[in-house]
């Protein structure tokens, strides 16, 4: 069976490196390397830090084509091998001996001035103020009103966005096996003023989370982020975060597992 790869690296002289040194090997092991993504591409490798394999996600729109990260960055979550391994990777997948392992997605659905923007994640929204201000937000499940969130807003994330922005604001770390979404506060005000939950809460697949801006938020300017992009919203009238039918596959070798990974990296 013929291969065909294609190689996404960041800028860094390590990965740059170590983008020239794969490319070698690749060429004595009869792959070719496609310099663009084409039907016939089996594999997209992102050299870099997990910053990097979100960036390809999302530069390449989020194909169904799976992903292989070689960790030249700091935490390196998503990625699997170290640039040391790559005798073992071309040898593991010519002979076979990997898995797939699909993670999910998110949608985010904004409505504004009479237009509706959506974009899909890989870890994480976040809903805030642009500035220094406390936001206010209505917050909805499933179409019903929970809480008026007073603080410096909310993050949504996939289990896979779990061990990220997430795990910073003391979020749960979720198994990547477990369909659902997690809803964070960020810095939550919890006064005889104001109350809001100060714990993340899990919603399964089925449904999804309403963020309506309070009634002082109107004409307030919201900052949505998905993944590492930002936007900047005036006269926002509802969000809907939401499970997509998207997936982004990653590839795995006979050694992987998650909560191992867990403990190498955070424990």
């Amino acid at each position: 069976m013929s291969h065909k790869f294609l190689i996404h690296s960041n800028n860094t002289p390590s990965s740059k490196s170590t983008e020239e040194f794969l490319r070698q090997k690749l060429e004595m092991a009869g792959i070719p390397v496609s310099d663009a993504l084409e039907d016939d591409v089996d594999l997209i490798i992102c050299i870099g830090g997990d910053g990097a394999l979100l960036r390809a996600v999302h530069d390449y729109d989020f194909p169904t084509i799976p992903f292989m990260g070689i960790n030249t960055g700091h935490l390196g979550f998503f990625q699997e091998i170290a640039p040391d391994e790559l005798d073992m990777f071309i040898e593991d997948y010519l002979e076979e001996e990997f898995s797939i392992q699909p993670m999910m997605t998110i949608k985010a659905i904004v409505e504004h001035d009479d237009t509706r923007d959506e974009f899909t994640a890989l870890n994480e929204v976040a809903v805030k103020s642009n500035g220094n201000h406390t936001v206010h937000l209505d917050i909805s499940i499933g179409g019903g009103l929970i809480e008026s969130f007073s603080g410096d807003g909310v993050l949504i994330s996939t289990p896979a966005g779990s061990t990220a922005y997430n795990y910073s604001l003391r979020g749960s770390i979720v198994d990547p096996r477990l369909e659902l979404l997690q809803v964070t506060p960020i810095a939550p005000m919890n006064s005889t003023a104001y109350r809001s939950f100060t714990s993340s809460i899990l919603l399964p697949p089925d449904l999804s989370l309403g963020i309506v801006p309070g009634v002082s938020e109107s004409i307030c300017t919201l900052l949505v982020t998905h993944d590492s992009f930002s936007e900047e919203y005036e006269n926002v009238s509802k969000i809907e975060v939401k499970l997509s039918d998207q997936k982004v596959n990653l590839l795995r070798f006979g050694n992987y597992d998650f909560w191992s990974k867990v403990k190498e990296k955070f424990l």
